[in-house]
């Protein structure tokens, strides 16, 4: 996974050639991650993001969710206990593949 702060512009390339499927992921995503929208509490289910994105090695999400569980309340350690989780299971996926 490479990380490249100019790789941002391309959500506007991808906003301007398939505007009606970025408008319906966007929708979806607000839906998912509203404080109205569930039974999981909101907070939990951004640590789950953080898990997520650990695991996918999605620079940009790891960055995004863990400032909104931290402005959502979370302590720096529930954000690196999730770090941690997501970590145990993808070096577990190659011990037991191994």
């Amino acid at each position: 996974m490479h990380d490249h702060p100019a790789d941002a512009q391309y959500m506007k390339e991808l906003k301007g050639n398939a505007p009606d499927m970025v408008s319906a992921f966007l929708a979806f995503d607000k839906a998912v991650f509203s404080k109205k929208t569930g039974d999981l509490d909101l907070l939990v289910r951004e640590l789950i993001a953080i898990d997520v994105a650990v695991t996918t090695q999605c620079p940009f999400c790891i960055e995004d969710h863990a400032k909104r569980a931290v402005a959502g309340e979370a302590f720096k350690a529930d954000v690196a206990e999730a770090v941690m989780v997501a970590t145990a299971l993808r070096v577990g996926g190659g011990v037991t593949h191994g």
